[in-house]
């Protein structure tokens, strides 16, 4: 009885995202809810089948039978990817605070968990743990670069939010394509935990998630489409002198060349900016129209 006495009061969720994780998903969730269970009164563990095909769900209804807390697992109808499913898992979690782990990889140190809300209790509503080993890619460097946080968006393993967190950033917004991006712009102060260690999931294949971030919590967007109107502009101006000197000087060129090169030149640039726009006005369709951004086919509670 004094153990649970010293445990820590707050309710805590874990939300788990799961893909043909396998073997793997029964030991990472293992490790997890023995990390919560050894500092924490009362926690759920949420994980969100994201369309599992292999023997993932199998193992772990066979262990969550033998848990002492429910085990809540999240079918999705179909595959939706990282952030609908995580953002399903959210939406089903109750904790004060919450632990998105994105992947099964446990490349850390399992006593992060708990340094992760220790940190937390000291005023910071996102904790963010990342490794020291990671290279800052060019999405990184682009957002970084244009967005107008106070906090560097880099690689991490998994982050702890407070429920002020999630709440703030649903107020701000319909839906979240990029959670890690939302927080960042939430306003609201974010710390980052270093471990010595390296990812080795790869996260490919997210060039639309990485340009709806792009449009959408930076001003990357607006900053190429006036590069690019900036340059037409000077490329016209240059055409027309170039032009005005020749006829000046006495020798005008009757050339099918130089008038092609400016056509070609003006429709390019006009094409990109209005690329651009496509980009955005398709992102505020989605953002105030679509409400339906992921479907559960059920929810399933496993408990001993």
């Amino acid at each position: 009885m004094s153990s649970i006495n010293n445990k820590e009061k707050n309710f805590i969720s874990a939300v788990v995202y799961l893909h043909n994780d396998g073997a793997r998903a029964v030991e990472f969730c293992r490790t997890v809810a023995a990390e919560l269970d050894s500092h924490f009164a009362q926690y759920e563990l949420v994980v969100v089948d994201d369309a599992c095909t292999d023997d993932t769900v199998e193992r772990l209804r066979t262990w969550g039978k033998d848990q002492a807390a429910p085990l809540t697992i999240l079918h999705m109808s179909l595959y939706h990817g990282l952030e609908n499913a995580m953002n399903a898992g959210l939406d089903a979690s109750i904790g004060d605070y919450v632990y998105e782990f994105d992947s099964t990889e446990l490349c850390y140190p399992a006593a992060m968990i708990f340094d992760a809300y220790r940190t937390a209790l000291q005023g910071s509503d996102i904790v963010s743990v990342c490794p020291k080993a990671t290279r800052s890619g060019l999405f990184y460097r682009i957002f970084n670069a244009n967005s107008h946080s106070n906090y560097q968006l880099r690689t991490d393993a998994f982050r702890l939010v407070s429920r002020r967190a999630i709440n703030r950033v649903h107020a701000s917004s319909e839906t979240l394509p990029y959670r890690k991006a939302a927080y960042a712009a939430s306003g609201l102060k974010m710390t980052d935990l270093e471990f010595d260690g390296r990812l080795t999931d790869n996260s490919g294949g997210r060039f639309a998630l990485a340009m709806d971030s792009l449009a959408l919590y930076t001003d990357a967007g607006y900053k190429l489409s006036a590069g690019i109107a900036i340059v037409m502009m000077f490329l016209a101006l240059a055409e027309l002198a170039y032009t005005l000197i020749i006829f000046c000087a006495g020798h005008p060129i009757e050339g099918w060349t130089t008038m092609m090169f400016v056509l070609t030149l003006g429709f390019a640039g006009l094409f990109a900016v209005l690329t651009i726009i496509i980009k955005y006005l398709s992102l505020l369709v989605d953002l105030v129209f679509k409400k339906q951004n992921y479907l559960i086919e059920s929810i399933e509670k496993i408990q001993k």
